[in-house]
């Protein structure tokens, strides 16, 4: 199993001194801490307050693809930010030693655009999902309980698969295959660090977002759950078997879906049948 990376490992890679052998100002690591974290707040209360005007419903509840887009993206960076932050920083960490100050949060800006940037190419797959998803239950308001049901074995499935722990061995320790582009031209390095980690992240946990399906896009208590999930998984020790204990979950999850209609907020129609 491989574990998330050590304060001494993070020191090894990336925290060589520079040509003045000094380290990482603690003032920039500490405002490459405070961009993640301002990013994350607003984007959770810009999520909070569009979903409360929304509520839960299926399919895209009628947003068009480019505003579903925008509050797709708000919602990632609501969701993921905070536990892709320590490969971000530990990433800033490591160009510390070429830039400075606000040139340094400017280059971790763009590490988190090209991150978010694999996640809005998801999104369109995800707005294609849900418009076909609210069609058949608007039409066929029974067929409800079986998407449900295939959206968790799905999940269920991937969770428990080779694929998921692959990315998500990456997400746990990416810094080595991130080394590679060290040695990079500058032009858009650090978007296409930030696309690279954030394309391993996607694999890693779309199908954690395909259960928003049932449980609704705009369900702010089930995002809020899959969000604490996905950070513990990247980040904390068991993460790997709470991705497998996650996975039976969704299992049984999809064997009660037919026969529970409590189960699935985001697959009811607007009379609140199915």
């Amino acid at each position: 199993m491989h574990r998330f990376w050590t304060p001494a490992d993070r020191e090894s890679r990336f925290s060589r001194p520079g040509r003045s052998g000094a380290l990482m100002p603690l003032r920039d690591l500490a405002l490459s801490w405070v961009l993640l974290v301002l990013i994350a707040v607003l984007a959770w209360v810009i999520t909070y307050q569009q979903a409360r005007g929304m509520g839960v419903g299926p399919g895209t509840m009628g947003i068009a693809l480019l505003p579903f887009l925008l509050l797709w993206v708000i919602m990632m960076a609501a969701m993921m930010l905070p536990s892709m932050a320590p490969v971000a920083v530990t990433w800033a960490k490591g160009i510390g030693r070429q830039s400075s100050g606000w040139a340094k949060a400017f280059r971790l800006t763009e590490f988190i655009g090209g991150y978010l940037l694999a996640w809005t190419a998801f999104g369109f797959m995800a707005y294609g999902g849900l418009a076909l998803t609210g069609h058949l239950v608007n039409r066929y308001p029974d067929s409800g309980r079986w998407i449900g049901a295939a959206a968790f074995l799905l999940a269920g499935l991937y969770q428990l698969g080779p694929l998921k722990h692959i990315c998500l061995r990456h997400c746990r320790d990416p810094i080595s295959q991130l080394m590679k582009y060290a040695n990079f031209p500058r032009l858009a390095r650090d978007l296409r660090v930030g696309l690279h980690h954030g394309a391993y992240c996607v694999g890693c946990c779309w199908a954690l977002m395909v259960v928003l399906i049932p449980l609704g896009v705009m369900n702010i208590p089930a995002v809020a759950a899959l969000a604490a999930v996905i950070f513990l998984e990247k980040l904390w020790r068991y993460g790997p078997y709470l991705a497998r204990v996650t996975g039976v979950v969704f299992l049984i999850l999809a064997v009660l879906a037919p026969f529970q209609d409590w189960l699935l907020p985001g697959l009811r129609t607007t009379g609140g049948g199915m």
